[in-house]
């Protein structure tokens, strides 16, 4: 049995409620797992006499993808590999792997081997899980000490990591369903916009109390090195006092779990990017799918110089839909229209 958090984040249950409310629009029946509420089975109506059929979901997992393609799309590093082989842009990087993983499968890609890899591209890089989700575990790193402390802490928990560039531009998520685009949003990474009057800390709590008024669960952790990290580079701590207007940011990753903003893009979207998401959905053998890219430029005009920075077969929805009402809106739509795909 799989080992379960003492203490699971309560939006864990957000897309079993959900499913359980919007299942009685179509006579589906939805039984939750009752103590967590984050795995679920849902029956729906049975037709010329058969019994029903019987679909499962567990937190944002859903029956819709074959399992082949979930775990490929988990891993960023395999899941970049075919989409280079299949022309796709991707982000320039590596993986590579903790010192006693190294030595039980026999690989000389490890903490050493990623010190000679950075020097060789340059820095600033960025460093992350191979298999993480939400930001967690993400760090800019900008010489070889801050690499090797990264690395440390990030192999405490993990065994691979990837050691990437930077993407310039702009993140944006476009969600698809069955080949049709349901959402797309720029996801902007933490930051405040200064009154002239309050520090960055203020400002930060400022927005937690407006996160909370929302309805939204995000944390946000004002301790996180990386924030100190970001300000130190910028000369400032949480004691500054920004200017009127200016926006300050305050970590690299643009993941709502970590305190980021999110922008509907929806109808703004130029088709290019339509075509580019359902046809990577498709060619990563997937049907609902959240393509996560990097645009130099705006979603709006003609796509020319983007990456994929990665696919996920179960796109958390579950920060977005507490960003406002628009984007409660989109969720419900796009969770109506899995429950129907899920029904044949």
């Amino acid at each position: 049995m799989a080992i379960r958090k003492k203490t699971p984040d309560a939006t864990r249950s957000f897309v079993g409620l959900l499913f359980k409310r919007l299942a009685k629009e179509i006579g589906a029946k939805v039984l939750l797992e009752p103590k967590w509420k984050t795995v679920g089975q849902i029956e729906f109506p049975g037709r010329a006499g058969r019994e029903g059929l019987k679909r499962y979901f567990r937190y944002s997992s859903v029956d819709l993808n074959t399992l082949g393609a979930s775990e490929i799309s988990k891993d960023k590093d395999y899941s970049a590999f075919f989409m280079k082989k299949m022309g796709y842009p991707t982000v320039v990087g590596k993986p590579f792997y903790s010192d006693q993983w190294s030595a039980t499968i026999g690989s000389k890609e490890d903490t050493l081997a990623a010190i000679r890899y950075a020097k060789k591209i340059g820095y600033p890089l960025f460093v992350k899980p191979n298999d993480g989700s939400q930001g967690y575990s993400v760090s800019k790193v900008s010489n070889s000490y801050e690499l090797r402390k990264a690395l440390a802490d990030l192999f405490k928990s993990r065994d691979v990591a990837l050691v990437q560039k930077p993407a310039m531009g702009r993140d944006y998520r476009i969600v698809v369903l069955d080949s049709k685009v349901i959402s797309a949003y720029e996801r902007i990474p933490l930051s405040v916009i200064g009154d002239g009057r309050l520090s960055i800390l203020k400002l930060l709590r400022k927005k937690q109390r407006s996160f909370v008024k929302l309805g939204r669960d995000t944390k946000i952790k004002i301790e996180d090195p990386r924030i100190k990290a970001k300000l130190r580079f910028q000369g400032r701590t949480v004691r500054s006092v920004p200017i009127f207007g200016e926006r300050v940011f305050l970590l690299d990753n643009a993941n709502l779990s970590t305190g980021g903003d999110a922008t509907d893009v929806t109808e703004a979207m130029h088709p290019s990017f339509n075509k580019i998401a359902t046809r990577l959905t498709r060619d990563m053998g997937l049907r609902i799918c959240g393509v996560d890219l990097m645009i130099e430029g705006d979603i709006s005009k003609p796509a020319k110089k983007y990456v994929i920075l990665e696919t996920n077969a179960a796109p958390g929805l579950d920060h977005y839909v507490k960003s406002g009402p628009e984007q409660k809106n989109i969720v419900e739509k796009l969770y109506r229209e899995v429950l129907r795909a899920m029904s044949h």
